[in-house]
């Protein structure tokens, strides 16, 4: 099953949606320990790089 997702969508996604879901975690882990203004921060690239991925897709 993830091979034929790593073949569908490439293996460069795969590192780029791993990353967003471990800077998702690590944002989360920051707001519940109460660092709020720094899990903001860290919260706002999970979006940068979706739509950094979303703009190399349709550059083609």
């Amino acid at each position: 099953m993830f091979k034929e997702f790593v073949e569908r969508v490439g293996w460069m996604n795969v590192v780029l949606l791993v990353l967003v879901l471990s800077i998702i975690v690590v944002s989360e882990m920051r707001f519940l320990q109460g660092e709020k203004l720094e899990a903001i921060f860290i919260g706002l690239w999970a979006p940068t790089i979706l739509g950094f991925m979303n703009y190399l897709k349709y550059k083609k």
